[in-house]
């Protein structure tokens, strides 16, 4: 891509000045920006970037100490829900994003770490790959061993950090190509079945498989489908998101779904962004906006459907913590808490600071591991406090963030995804079975 820079940006959609001029500098962002919590920065709050995004529209250079500002956001988007002035934070950190991956010079050390992470990341099959490795790895000792040698403290923060998250993966079999309904077809929906979620909690995908089933939908997860590009968008690598993108539309156009059914909070935050994504290419532009408009949350599809299935008694407390991209990028907050409410016997408990990130943004805890540290400690202290049974969300980064820095306290909780409580109350399982495979060591 040939274009010629102005300033901190070059012409190929920098940050809207429209939008820029947006922001009154209100402060209300303040009290719910991670960062800003953390450090009492100016330059790390919403507003403090958006000034900076407007100087380096009017010639401010994009040097270190800029791009650091930026790529200390985490994207949780808090800031766009506390805005009484609409300022639409998501699209300008996303344009600027893709200008500093384009237009800032990272050290060897950043370029190798990030190139791993999304040579591996947005790939299920290298993904599984790594399944038999890692199960060795932890069964045999090696881990615990590798821990208390001190080991760990000599590699980089990012690698130190992508150890500590691993997860403690399920067993399921794949979903199948198409799950038929039970009973009448209410919908014949698509489901992501995700790189993580896939590889590393593939009992997720097959509980909301079941779910989706149990409500009278018809389930087509097409076998061959290719990251949705979340990782990519959110990382500024704007060519590679749109690739992943393209190929995601052809894949369910060709399924013929009324709506896709998403059980990943970023994924499904990003797949209703492809409009806006690929606005510039004349084959894509209005396919992208009518597949986003078929997009849906899990929770938000069921609450749309209204409840066929049966739900049976679960007698535990919940704690339910949002994720970001559900609350916040796609304003989901009621649906979840609604599902679960409809489960007799179970009680929902709030988390404190709700709107608080967790720290794990994606792949930012494995970039920014300091900050991700301490922003997931916080959580967990705020998760302990509830006294719940159970920990449940919506997102798998949230649950490795959150387990890591319960595990790092020395304790102990169950977690689950809602599509696993629901399932379980379809089902009539004993609740206790529930995040047996998260129990922390």
């Amino acid at each position: 891509m040939d274009v010629v820079r102005q300033g901190a940006f070059d012409e190929h959609h920098p940050p809207d000045k429209e939008l820029i001029d947006d922001c009154v500098h209100c402060g209300f962002c303040l009290p719910t920006c991670p960062t800003y919590l953390l450090w009492g920065e100016e330059m790390d709050s919403p507003r403090g970037r958006i000034y900076l995004m407007d100087i380096g529209l009017e010639g401010e250079p994009l040097d270190q100490d800029m791009a650091s500002h930026f790529d200390r956001c985490l994207g949780c988007m808090a800031c766009v829900t506390a805005c009484p002035s609409g300022v639409q934070y998501d699209k300008l950190i996303e344009e600027t994003r893709q200008q500093v991956e384009r237009n800032h010079p990272r050290s060897r050390g950043e370029r190798a770490f990030r190139g791993m992470i999304f040579s591996l990341f947005p790939h299920p099959r290298r993904l599984r790959a790594m399944r038999g490795p890692l199960r060795l790895y932890r069964a045999s000792g090696l881990q615990r061993l590798v821990r208390r040698s001190g080991l760990l403290k000599r590699l980089p923060a990012g690698l130190e950090a992508m150890e500590r998250l691993l997860p403690d993966m399920g067993s399921a079999a794949p979903v199948p190509a198409v799950t038929p309904a039970a009973g009448a077809v209410r919908q014949r929906v698509g489901m992501l079945t995700g790189c993580i979620q896939r590889a590393f909690f593939p009992q997720v995908n097959a509980a909301t498989a079941r779910v989706l089933a149990a409500e009278g939908c018809e389930v087509v997860a097409p076998p061959q489908q290719r990251c949705c590009g979340a990782l990519s968008m959110h990382s500024g690598r704007e060519a590679e998101a749109q690739a992943y993108a393209r190929a995601m539309i052809d894949t369910f156009e060709r399924a013929g779904v009324d709506s896709v059914v998403v059980n990943v909070a970023g994924c499904g935050s990003s797949m209703k962004e492809y409009g806006h994504l690929l606005r510039d290419d004349p084959r894509y532009a209005e396919r992208a906006a009518a597949f986003s408009a078929k997009v849906r949350d899990l929770s938000e599809l069921l609450v749309e459907l209204g409840p066929a299935a049966e739900r049976k008694p679960l007698e535990l407390s919940v704690a339910y913590h949002d994720a970001c991209h559900l609350a916040h990028a796609q304003g989901i907050r009621a649906q979840p808490r609604k599902s679960l409410g409809e489960v007799p016997g179970l009680q929902l408990r709030e988390i404190a600071e709700s709107e608080i990130c967790c720290g794990s943004a994606g792949i930012y805890n494995l970039l920014q591991p300091d900050p991700a540290r301490e922003l997931g400690d916080r959580k967990a202290g705020n998760v302990l406090a509830t006294g719940a049974d159970l920990l449940v969300t919506s997102n798998p980064g949230c649950m490795l963030q959150i387990q890591a820095s319960l595990s790092g306290r020395g304790e102990k909780l169950p977690m689950a995804h809602v599509a696993e409580v629901l399932d379980a109350s379809i089902r009539g399982l004993d609740p206790s079975a529930l995040g047996v495979r998260n129990h922390l060591r």
